[in-house]
């Protein structure tokens, strides 16, 4: 069994309980992660901790280098990444407070996050239909319930640019396209994780109604970040359930997502790439 990763999003900048624990810092090939990873025993599991934007949120989510975070990850041992991140609600039945387990993604960052480790020599092409792993989904979903939250299982999560928040017509626009909740990072982390063969799910807190819900009072920072607030303790609650039952093996397809994926051929892969990259690659070219 590999270690599980948690990611954890906006006010959620470290989880207590921890034993055995230790502060890593991580040197990656595409740069330095959002900050040093906690490592150590939570619920009987191994589980290794990171802050996406960085302890005090320090970091806005056009520069989150989700590569490294990702590559961190894997280097670490971690096959199972649970995301927590804060959300903007789409939909009527999506209320603040709710939290939703999406299982699709949109990206209009276009292209400003890098989202693949693949390039400058070597191509793959992973199958990304299903962008998380629904087996952990299903885990995660059961878990929340048992706490007595209110979890939507299922929707279609739009990664947009920020830092700002969406205008009134995109707000309706993405409703239009049939988008369920909104937020500015968890696309990048989804497919990075794919490429990395690591499970992934997103446990997304509704911290608001998107502007589109003109009867709703305006968003404002303030709301949102009482809302992140009152979030924190259940986002931990959750984790602490969903870790504490984790079954010990995968028994889903993400442990093996790069095995035709790797299109180029072997012998034009620098020497270099195939090192930088044998935390990914390694058990497929060395």
């Amino acid at each position: 069994m590999g270690k599980t990763g948690i990611i954890g999003g906006s006010g959620l900048y470290k989880i207590e309980g921890f034993t055995d624990v230790k502060e890593i810092a991580v040197k990656t090939p595409f740069g330095d992660p959002s900050d040093k990873f906690m490592s150590g025993i939570f619920e009987g599991k191994e589980v290794v901790f990171l802050p996406r934007h960085g302890r005090g949120h320090r970091i806005n989510p056009s520069e989150i280098n989700y590569r490294a975070n990702i590559f961190a990850m894997k280097k670490l041992g971690v096959d199972r990444i649970i995301s927590l991140t804060a959300c903007g609600s789409l939909r009527a039945e999506m209320k603040p407070l709710d939290f939703v387990l999406p299982d699709q993604f949109v990206d209009r960052t276009n292209q400003a996050r890098k989202m693949t480790f693949f390039e400058n020599g070597i191509v793959a092409h992973v199958g990304f239909a299903d962008p998380v792993c629904n087996s952990l989904r299903s885990h995660v979903h059961k878990s929340i319930l048992a706490l007595g939250f209110n979890v939507h299982d299922g929707g279609t999560y739009i990664t947009m640019e920020g830092p700002a928040f969406s205008t009134r017509a995109e707000s309706n626009l993405y409703r239009s396209w049939g988008m369920d909740i909104i937020g500015m990072t968890n696309m990048s982390e989804a497919k990075l994780a794919r490429e990395a063969e690591i499970c992934y799910v997103t446990v997304a807190a509704v911290t608001d109604f998107d502007c589109w819900y003109q009867s709703a009072e305006e968003v404002t920072l303030e709301m949102i970040i009482a809302n992140l607030q009152k979030n924190v303790d259940r986002s931990k609650a959750i984790v602490r359930n969903m870790i504490k039952d984790l079954p010990d093996e995968r028994t889903c397809g993400c442990g093996s997502a790069l095995q035709n994926a790797i299109v180029t051929d072997r012998a034009l892969i620098p020497a270099k790439l195939k090192k930088d990259l044998a935390p990914i690659i390694g058990k497929y070219i060395r």
